[in-house]
């Protein structure tokens, strides 16, 4: 019995990953390849290719313990603490002046 909820809990928090390696993925997606170049990180297809294996290998062989799962794991915690923060700044998100606001300013403030 302690052994079957030790699973449960191992496969909900595999579950919990792969949400997590997929949002990374889809944020991914939805920036702008410049906002990458801009931000001094890989390119977007590099980020694209590493979270998307990352996601696949989870989806159809993921196993806690799997050397490929950690990896991916990595991948997507390096991208949420590292690059996505950075793309926002550059992009203007998660920031009051960004780049498209400063596109606006005139000689006394944003207009």
């Amino acid at each position: 019995m302690i052994t079957n909820t030790f699973f449960s809990v191992l496969n909900l928090l595999l579950l919990a990953l792969f949400c997590f390696k997929v949002f990374v993925f889809v944020d991914a997606a939805i920036r702008p390849a410049r906002a990458y170049v801009a931000a001094g990180k890989l390119t977007k297809v590099a980020w694209l290719l590493i979270l998307g294996i990352a996601a696949f290998y989870d989806f159809k062989w993921g196993s806690f313990f799997s050397f490929l799962t950690i990896i991916g794991a990595a991948a997507a915690i390096i991208y949420a603490v590292d690059v996505r923060p950075a793309l926002r700044q550059i992009s203007g998100r998660g920031t009051k002046r960004g780049l498209r606001d400063r596109q606006h300013d005139g000689p006394y403030g944003p207009w």
